[in-house]
């Protein structure tokens, strides 16, 4: 039977989503806790020694951290597996699921970037990120072609910020990443995509770029919400 799980988790952060976006696509029952970052409580702290989210509590007293290593875990007591059985392949997929890593901070940067010099230079490092993974990508719709993966999962949360800025500034643009925009398109569509984050998502994304920067809530603000 399988051991209940418990996701510690911040409404807004992308890595929670990417294990949210693995639970809900292989069906696994999970309970979720948010938690205020600003102040974390003294239990979350014994079980993420960084501090950050999401963890993964067991009922047995064991907990995980970081996202990749929760995904892993989650998807091997869980078959079917998500990950490639091929040693080269997994390894190849590892790699991409950690470059995804830098794409969640260049889309962080901007959405704090506090003027246009600072602006201009972060979307121009992840355009040029965003280059790399177009550049690796094959036919799809998925990363590994037809068969879903743990490297779908990891740059859901990347497609999804994306679209919701995209009227007011389209970071990845058809005509030059064809292929991301496919993959996207398809992430955006499965339902444990659409369902991995809070309804008010928009709203409360709005109010942290509101909240962060002036001037990145000036280039972007209006396409996340009204």
């Amino acid at each position: 039977m399988l051991m209940p799980l418990e996701l510690i988790s911040f409404k807004l952060c992308p890595f929670v989503q990417r294990s949210v976006v693995t639970l809900l696509y292989k069906q696994v029952p999970f309970e979720i806790t948010y938690i205020d970052l600003a102040a974390p409580p003294d239990w979350f702290l014994e079980i993420s020694p960084l501090g950050k989210v999401p963890a993964l509590r067991l009922d047995d007293g064991n907990a995980l951290f970081e996202s990749a290593i929760i995904n892993e875990y989650i998807d091997d007591i869980t078959p079917p597996a998500l990950h490639p059985s091929d040693p080269l392949v997994r390894a190849r997929n590892r790699s991409w699921i950690q470059f995804g890593e830098q794409c969640i901070v260049d889309q962080y940067q901007l959405t704090v970037a506090k003027n246009e010099d600072d602006f201009e230079a972060v979307r121009t490092r992840a355009q040029s990120n965003l280059a790399k993974v177009e550049a690796i990508l094959g036919n799809g719709p998925w990363f590994n072609g037809t068969v879903f993966s743990l490297v779908d999962a990891a740059y859901a949360p990347i497609f999804m910020r994306y679209a919701l800025i995209k009227p007011m500034d389209d970071v990845m643009p058809e005509a030059d990443y064809p292929r991301l925009n496919a993959w996207a398109e398809a992430l955006l569509a499965l339902p444990a995509v659409r369902q991995s984050v809070v309804g008010d998502f928009d709203t409360l994304l709005a109010a942290y770029i509101r909240k962060n920067s002036p001037y990145a809530a000036e280039r972007l603000i209006a396409a996340v919400a009204a």
